[in-house]
């Protein structure tokens, strides 16, 4: 009996020791194992989003707001469009198969046989208007041929014994100019030469900083100089 339970007793006292002897866990594994538990309870990172393009349109809304747009620059061409896009709502007569001739602006107050760079102008820029409308423009300025110079190669002339007296066009468009605060009223309309009837009008303003900005040039010696007001 005595020698049964010394028997059984040895397996016990055996593993006993085992557990005792057993040497503690890794302090470094404890604390990979509670990340990845911690890691696994967490929830699940999804994949990454690209934000290019709401980051551009957010700039883009960012510098409409932030950064002042540069003031667009007019010219008389952008005034004298919408003058010719009043006047082509009432005209009438005129279409792709009457020829139009258009004359120099004048002011209202100034002998009519007096011209100026800025009437010029305005006749120059209703003739390229005219033009894109699909309204045939006659420039009744050109001569029969080139004249040649040392000075350049010229096909225009203002002297009228250099140009063909019989034109092919019926209606003219003319206008007059009158100074106003802080620039010029423009009166603008179409003639027929016979009947001397309006058959298109329109009124505009040019500001005086876009008039401001023609000025009148020649070149010396290369140097490009002003014209001296009159």
């Amino acid at each position: 009996m005595r020698n049964l339970l010394i028997t059984l007793c040895l397996p016990l006292g055996f593993g006993c020791s085992q557990i005792m002897n057993t040497p503690s866990a890794d302090p470094a594994v404890e604390q990979s194992n509670q990340g990845a538990q911690l890691a696994t309870s967490q929830r699940k990172v999804s994949a990454p989003v690209n934000h290019d393009n709401m980051f551009q349109s957010g700039l883009a809304q960012q510098t409409n707001y932030t950064k002042s747009t540069p003031p667009m620059h007019k010219n008389i061409n952008h005034y004298v469009r919408g003058i010719m896009q009043d006047m082509v709502e009432n005209l009438q007569y005129v279409n792709d198969k009457t020829p139009l001739a258009v004359s120099s602006f004048v002011f209202l107050d100034d002998d009519y046989s007096n011209g100026s760079l800025l009437g010029n102008q305005i006749a120059e820029s209703f003739m390229h208007e005219l033009h894109n409308f699909g309204v045939p423009v006659i420039d009744f300025k050109t001569t029969d041929y080139v004249r040649v110079t040392q000075t350049g190669d010229f096909v225009f002339s203002r002297d009228y014994l250099e140009l063909d007296p019989e034109q092919n066009f019926q209606y003219v468009l003319a206008g007059t100019l009158v100074s106003h605060q802080g620039g010029v009223l423009v009166n603008a309309r179409i003639v027929g030469l016979t009947s001397k009837a309006v058959v298109g009008s329109a009124q505009g303003f040019l500001p005086q900083s876009v008039i401001d900005a023609l000025n009148g040039n020649y070149r010396t010696d290369g140097i490009m100089l002003k014209q001296a007001s009159e």
